[in-house]
Order: structure tokens, then C-alpha cells, then sequence
């Protein structure tokens, strides 16, 4: 398939538009049905394929290798929209990105959380960066190259939920349909090509006081001041986890594993001694270790610093993930964004859990490659460049085109 067929069939004011329109669902995880509708029609409309799917809660948390969750759900929705090969039993790929979205957080807005304007050539909204437009400009691609004739071998794009708390929607739409011979996934990159994926689990932890008034506080024991040393021991741990890298991708990082408490919440009355203390975070876990390892490690260092206190793990399970720069396939993504930047792309590791590495877990070679806007993801007034997300969309016509 000649390269500039397809790119010509891509329509830079239709992408931004489609991609408005994702901006406005309402999408916080754990009510993504309205924006996987609007997806579903969105990608009809566009000749794709289309299957709207709804997956077995029951089943899925029954699997032993279930990823955790931590928002409220009753249901799980997902979409795939296809654009058919000419060769049923040529490679397929997948193009998976995930419609959910954290909260619009307690800051104004300057034009609303689910505005999806267009205005000064960026997109508007919680969702534009991370990653609705993405997932707009991965379902033009599929288009483009549909309308120019196909390629031998299927592209799938999987639009999928509950990847801000763990990922269930791309492991439910994985246990339905795994047979890839590789995914791209357009996260967030700044067009580095992600090759490497740090893991991360979410922990809880109870540290138990004695309760007595404040004014014989020496009758009791502070949970709080029991807890200090659980801190410092925490940030030890942080350092232990990031001595000696041995992936160079991670090891370029600042901060490859952090560990971080993100809640802290103790006593319920001034003049009282706490008698409990609730702490809830995070752990990185290095590309090359178990996350099991990491755990016990984690339940170790707290028990030396606070033999009264017990951990458990809430919420999701981000394990690591890795595709060598030098696989065929991270090589092409790799040479498909050198030549849509005109510059040498790089290969990178990431500190933050993703759905990347549900494909890796399953030998399925998958990299991370998309416009700059981290930084702004989950953060009030977040908004992605309109002609980056083009050439994002681009870059994966690119691809296709090579695979």
C-alpha cells in the first residue's frame, strides 16, 4: 500500500472534531458506557467494524491473575472497531487506548472539564491528553488505511475502560481476543517511543494506637508518631528500589520506582491521643523484579519500623512491562516517528503503570509511542496540540503501512 494513499485519506479537522466529542462523555472510571457509545458510533461512521462488548465482572475477578480495581463498577464496557485485512490469516495488530478518566479534581476550569473546544490550536477537557484524542487519531488511522485498500492482516483498535485503576478493560478485552502480533499503544510520550514500563501496586496500611486525652498523653500512644518512622522507611525503601538500575531505559530516569504515600488520615478530635492511623500509596516495582518480591519487601520495611502495623494491597496491580528497543517491532515503531519528526526518535522507559504490559505478560511485543502532554494529564485545565495529535495519527498510518 503506497504511504501517501493513506496519509492523504486523513482529515485533520475531522480528527480534532471526533475527538471534541469524546472530551464531552463524561468518563471517570467506573461510568464509561456513554463514552464507549459515543466511541462505537464515532468509528461506524468512520467504515470501521464495530463491536461493542460487554465483559463478565463475575469472571473476570474470579481470574487468579485479575489486575485489581479500585474504583466502584457494576459493569465493564469496552469497544473494538476493525478494519479488515485482505488476508485472513496475515498478522494482526492492535492499536489499544483506554476512554476512562480520573475525576475533574476541586480547581476551576478556564473552559470546563468536558468543554472538548478547540481553541488556539489545542484541545480542551479532562481526557484530551490522556488520552481521548489518541484514541481518536488511532481510529482515523485504521480509517485511512481501510479507505486506501487495506492492509494484509486485520488492525484492531480496542477502546477500553478501567485503565486508571488497573487496567481491567484491556485484560478483559485480552482473555476475548489476544492473537497479535504486536500493539501500539498511543499513551502520552512526547513522541519518545516507550519501550520499558516500571510497575506499581497500591498498598493500605493500619497502624494502631492508644487512645488516652490529650492532656495524659503519656497514658497513650500516638499512631501518628508511630507512623513517622513507616515514613522515613518508606523513602529508605524508595532508595533501595533505585540503586543500581540495571535497565539503562530506567536508569535514565530520575525517579524510575517511586514510593509514595498519597493519603494520611488519623484521630477524630483534637484533644485525643489518635488510636489509629490510615496510610494509603504506591510502590514501584523495577522492571526486573516480581511484584511479589516487592511486596514482601514493602511489608518487611514497614514491620521494622512499626512491628504494630499491617499492610494490605487495594486497588490495582501494575506489574512491569518491557519490549527491547531492539525487537523488530520496537525497531520499526522506532524508524515509523524518525521519520514523521524528521529527528531521531528515542527509545525511553516510563515510571508510571500502563496497559502495556498486560500485552508483554502475554508475549505480545507492545510499545507506547504519543504527543507530548503528561505532564498535564490528571491535572485542572489539561489540553493536547491539535497538530500533534495529527501527527500522531501520522505516525501510526506509518506503521501500518510497514507491519
Amino acid at each position: 500500500m503506497p504511504l501517501d494513499s493513506a496519509l492523504e485519506r486523513l482529515d485533520a479537522a475531522a480528527i480534532a472534531r471526533d475527538a471534541g466529542a469524546l472530551v464531552q462523555v463524561p468518563s471517570v472510571t467506573g461510568d464509561e458506557r456513554a463514552v464507549m457509545e459515543r466511541f462505537a458510533e464515532l468509528a461506524a461512521r468512520r467504515g470501521l467494524e464495530v463491536a461493542l462488548r460487554e465483559h463478565d465482572l463475575e469472571a473476570l475477578r474470579a481470574d487468579p491473575a485479575h489486575p485489581g480495581e479500585e474504583a466502584a463498577r457494576d459493569e465493564l464496557v469496552g469497544v473494538t472497531a476493525v478494519a479488515r485485512g485482505t488476508d485472513p490469516g496475515a498478522p494482526r495488530l492492535c492499536l489499544n487506548g483506554h476512554l476512562d478518566v480520573v475525576d475533574a479534581g476541586m480547581e476551576p476550569w478556564e473552559h470546563g472539564p468536558w468543554s472538548g473546544l478547540l481553541r488556539d490550536g489545542a484541545l480542551h477537557g479532562r481526557g484530551s491528553a490522556d488520552m481521548k484524542a489518541a484514541v481518536a487519531a488511532a481510529m482515523h488511522a485504521a480509517a485511512a488505511i481501510a479507505r486506501a485498500g487495506g492492509r494484509a492482516g486485520d488492525v484492531v483498535v480496542q477502546a477500553v475502560a478501567s485503565e486508571e485503576d488497573g487496567g481491567l478493560g484491556t485484560f478483559a478485552a485480552l482473555r476475548e481476543d489476544s492473537h497479535f502480533a504486536a500493539c501500539l499503544i498511543p499513551e502520552p510520550t512526547a513522541f519518545a517511543v516507550a519501550c520499558a514500563q516500571a510497575g506499581a501496586l497500591t498498598f493500605t496500611g493500619v497502624i494502631p494506637g492508644v487512645g488516652a486525652h490529650a492532656a495524659v498523653r503519656l497514658e497513650g500512644a500516638s499512631a501518628i508518631d508511630r507512623y513517622l518512622p513507616v515514613h522515613a522507611a518508606l523513602h529508605e525503601l524508595e532508595a533501595e528500589l533505585n540503586r543500581g538500575i540495571d535497565d539503562p531505559l530506567m536508569g535514565a530516569l530520575p525517579l524510575a520506582y517511586p514510593v509514595s504515600v498519597g493519603r494520611v488520615a488519623a484521630g477524630r478530635w483534637s484533644s485525643s491521643v489518635p488510636d489509629r492511623l490510615e496510610f494509603e500509596g504506591r510502590v514501584g516495582v523495577p522492571t526486573d523484579a516480581e511484584p511479589d518480591a516487592v511486596r514482601a519487601r514493602l511489608e518487611a520495611v514497614v514491620g521494622a519500623a512499626c512491628p504494630e502495623a499491617s499492610i494490605g494491597w487495594t486497588g490495582g496491580a501494575f506489574h512491569p512491562g518491557v519490549t527491547a528497543p531492539e525487537h523488530p517491532f520496537a525497531h520499526m515503531v522506532l524508524g515509523a516517528t524518525s521519520d514523521e519528526l524528521g529527528r531521531p526518535a528515542e527509545a525511553v522507559g516510563v515510571p508510571y503503570g500502563a496497559d502495556m504490559r498486560l500485552f508483554c505478560a502475554r508475549g505480545i511485543p507492545c510499545v507506547m509511542v504519543g504527543t507530548p502532554g503528561l505532564e498535564l494529564a490528571h491535572a485542572v485545565d489539561e489540553h493536547v496540540s491539535a497538530a500533534a495529535v495529527v501527527s500522531l495519527a501520522r505516525l501510526i498510518i506509518r506503521v501500518l503501512v510497514r507491519f
